[in-house]
């Protein structure tokens, strides 16, 4: 039945087009006499030239404009695509932060995962935070957070532009975010954590092959800049594989000590261990 219904369509539209093809002449020719005997009413007709003549303009004007509008939004499209940009979010709309969550949640399901952050709470300690539900269902993650008592964070209070930005709320979220970290099932064998002293540069988290990476300004809050996504691929130009570098990099810092979940004390290279003092030591 499949065979012969195919068969008949395919008649059909032969059919349809012979028909087509054979009326052609006729249809010409009755437009072409239509247009002569409507010219011949309308040629000295002024008004009528003239505003034919501006409407053609703004026609032409239009798609002139929508044709170099296309053309650049192309060539965009190709600078983001060879960076490996898959993604983009505004970060301010309540669907654009849904959507953005999901896709995290889907990229992190069972992998390995990296994060830098400034204090980590709104991010996963907060129960809405867009990565509380990706620290819960990888596999493995790295974690870097800004050492409140540290000199960055200092810098980072200086700066900024919100007043409920202080010393006190950025040691209590840190505190927050220990503690969730330390809830986690197997915290210890799954999670590991470090404390870097200088001011935040990136907020940036590596969930499987995509990148997610917002810009942290010296006088805005991170979360209203917009976020951007890379993917990983073979292409040397694309900018994942300088977010990843980036990431190994500061993690292997030997400089920038490990946190110890199960004792709160400070693991440096050597595996020497020195006792944390100020919040850390609370936490």
């Amino acid at each position: 039945m499949t065979g012969r219904l195919a068969l008949l369509y395919h008649v059909g539209v032969i059919i349809v087009s012979a028909a087509i093809a054979a009326t052609l002449p006729f249809t010409f020719a009755f437009l072409a006499r239509g247009l002569l005997a409507s010219w011949s009413v309308i040629e000295n007709e002024k008004v009528f030239l003239v505003a034919a003549e501006i409407a053609v303009a703004l026609v032409l004007v239009l798609a002139l404009s929508h044709a170099r509008t296309s053309w650049q939004n192309r060539r965009l499209s190709r600078m983001a695509r060879t960076a490996g940009m898959v993604y983009f979010s505004s970060g301010n709309g309540v669907l654009s932060r849904r959507g953005a969550q999901r896709r995290k949640e889907q990229h992190a399901v069972m992998r390995d995962i990296m994060i830098i952050g400034s204090t980590g709470f709104r991010t996963l300690a907060d129960p809405k935070g867009d990565l509380r539900a990706v620290i819960e269902n990888c596999r493995t993650a790295k974690i870097m957070l800004l050492n409140p008592e540290s000199r960055g964070a200092i810098e980072r209070i200086r700066t900024i532009s919100d007043h409920t930005i202080t010393r006190e709320s950025l040691q209590s979220q840190v505190e927050q975010t220990i503690a969730f970290l330390r809830a986690l099932p197997a915290a210890s064998q799954r999670v590991r954590l470090k404390f870097y002293p200088e001011p935040p540069l990136w907020k940036l988290a590596i969930l499987g092959d995509h990148a997610w990476v917002r810009h942290y300004h010296p006088a805005l809050d991170v979360r209203v800049l917009p976020e951007y996504v890379f993917v990983h691929s073979q292409d040397p130009r694309g900018l994942y594989t300088a977010f990843y570098q980036y990431f190994t990099t500061r993690w292997n810092d030997p400089a920038i000590p490990e946190y110890d979940l199960l004792t709160g004390e400070l693991v440096y290279p050597d595996r020497e261990r020195r006792e944390v003092g100020g919040v850390l030591s609370r936490s």
